[in-house]
């Protein structure tokens, strides 16, 4: 790193530019010191950490509350916060759907989006890069900055000794799409060029040379110079143009192919693919890429927390949380005992499916004119939200996998819901009742009178006294439930008690009740 001041800069902090733009003299020592985009974040990443374990949280209560849209094991968290500590590029690979993408995200998010640059400059050049010999050496600036703080405009007459800082701009700006961030979507259409840039036409009219640095319109890796690029499916990426982002990784530079010329390119690059895509990525681009495993959840809790953070905001409709804990269930059944080997179903037991079945439950239910689903919605919702991730490569082939989804759904809906239902009622029986059988039974017994009685429902609803114990495990419901206004908690508590009586029978095993 080029931790090496200029000498005619104030070092006073209280001498910085105003409004967010002046001169490179105006600015403390401190923010003309050269740092990576690696190191930009590695010290940003540091400094939160220690940050949230001085506020009391334990490492891994802090790693995992950097990551807030996520839901992922916590070691796949800590190999990509090792990783990016160590000043390395990403890799993320795994199944389709099991979150790569959100996390690359999240890392985006995470990455401070302020910085000093070159007032006027395209590729955001670093004041250091203008004034700061070391600096320069090590992050050269772009063409068109070396042409405007030569003596004479010629590149070759740049010598950053000879810049005087009072005449260079600086600018404060926010890193946004397209200004320190880029995203490329891997594609077999995704060309050399738009990584490089393509040449302006309204430019070179006005220069009239086609070779100049002036005309180039910059593409996505000088888009994420000085920030982050992300890159997703990079496997689906012709070879060339992966060879044009080895390069950018292997020198901080890129050379558009009608330039005579390297333009800067430097930033923290997180990419993605799927298993199947691997083998495309080529192997010196592989060996730049520090690769971490994205896989699904093993854990309950955690696929819960997914669907729940899918499902935020306040409700609009009520889904009873059995089914949802089972169309959740079903979901891990696939996963465990369906192959992998099948691309055409690959997404049938992906995040996006779990997150689906519960709203295609609410679909049906409305469809249907149902207060709010019942386990026949659920088995619907779970043969529309899984059949729709199906990959239709012909008719013939949908309907075979179709076939598939249906025999799996209808062999394991009601498995499903049992265990959920059962989990349900050991849950209130022993956090609430305290594995009183006497009060369960009540519980029972006054939810049996008011599900044969609609006019006692309503009593309840509006606070009447009644059903003391009944009311209790109404309460139980709307405490963990999210309940629109126009379904009351002892409503609720009485559609879940019809699906505890159906499916658990109210019993209460040993270790029935796990937290999952």
């Amino acid at each position: 790193m080029a931790a090496k001041g200029v000498a005619a800069a104030s070092t006073s902090a209280s001498a910085g530019a105003g409004g967010g733009r002046g001169a490179a003299s105006q600015l403390p020592q401190v923010e003309l010191l050269y740092r990576t985009p690696g190191e930009v974040l590695h010290d940003h990443l540091t400094g939160l950490m220690t940050a949230l374990q001085g506020k009391g949280l334990s490492r891994e209560e802090a790693l995992a509350s950097l990551f807030p849209k996520t839901v992922l094991p916590y070691e796949t968290y800590e190999d990509t916060m090792a990783a990016l500590l160590s000043g390395a590029h990403l890799l993320f690979f795994g199944p389709s759907g099991s979150g790569k993408t959100n996390l690359a995200k999240e890392l985006w998010d995470l990455y401070p989006k302020t910085i000093w640059t070159v007032d006027g400059c395209p590729l955001l050049d670093h004041p250091a890069s203008i004034l700061d010999p070391a600096a320069a050496a090590e992050a050269p600036p772009c063409p068109i900055c070396t042409r405007r703080f030569s003596p004479d405009g010629a590149p070759d007459g740049f010598d950053p000794k000879r810049v005087d800082p009072s005449k260079v701009p600086v600018r404060k700006i926010t890193l946004r799409e397209g200004f320190g961030f880029a995203r490329i979507q891997g594609s077999s259409e995704v060309f050399p060029d738009h990584l490089t840039g393509n040449i302006n036409l309204l430019k070179l009219e006005q220069v009239g040379d086609p070779m100049s640095p002036l005309v180039l319109e910059p593409g996505k890796l000088l888009q994420a110079n000085r920030g982050f690029l992300l890159v997703d499916e990079i496997g689906k990426l012709p070879l060339g143009t992966q060879n044009v982002l080895l390069q950018a990784l292997q020198e901080g530079t890129v050379t558009p192919a009608k330039s005579r010329e390297s333009f800067p390119s430097r930033f923290v690059a997180v990419c993605t693919s799927n298993l199947s895509d691997l083998d495309n990525i080529n192997d010196p681009l592989s060996d730049r890429l520090t690769s971490v495993h994205v896989e699904f959840n093993r854990v309950h809790g955690r696929n819960r927390r997914i669907v729940e953070l899918a499902r935020h905001g306040p409700a609009m409709a009520w889904v009873p949380e059995v089914l949802l804990d089972a169309g959740v269930r079903v979901i891990e059944l696939w996963r465990e005992k369906m192959s992998d080997d099948n691309p055409d179903v690959g997404e049938v037991g992906s995040n996006r499916t779990l997150i689906d079945v519960g709203f295609r439950m609410e679909a049906y239910a409305k469809l249907k004119g149902h207060s709010w689903p019942t386990y026949e919605d659920l088995k619907s919702g779970l043969l529309h939200g899984m059949r729709g991730r199906i990959r239709a490569r012909s008719g013939d082939s949908f309907q075979q996998n179709s076939r598939l989804v249906s025999e799996f759904v209808e062999r394991h809906a009601e498995e499903a819901v049992k265990r959920s239902a059962t989990v349900y009622w050991c849950r209130f029986f022993r956090d609430r009742l305290k594995g009183n059988k006497a009060e369960g039974e009540g519980v029972v017994s006054e939810g049996r009178r008011l599900s044969k009685d609609s006019a006692l429902v309503a009593q309840v609803a509006r606070g009447e006294p009644l059903f003391p114990r009944f009311q209790e495990f109404s309460k139980w419901v709307s405490e963990r439930e999210k309940l629109p206004s126009s379904v009351s908690s002892a409503e609720a508590a009485i559609g879940e008690f019809a699906l505890l009586e159906k499916f658990s029978l109210f019993s209460c095993e040993e270790g029935s009740d796990d937290r999952e």
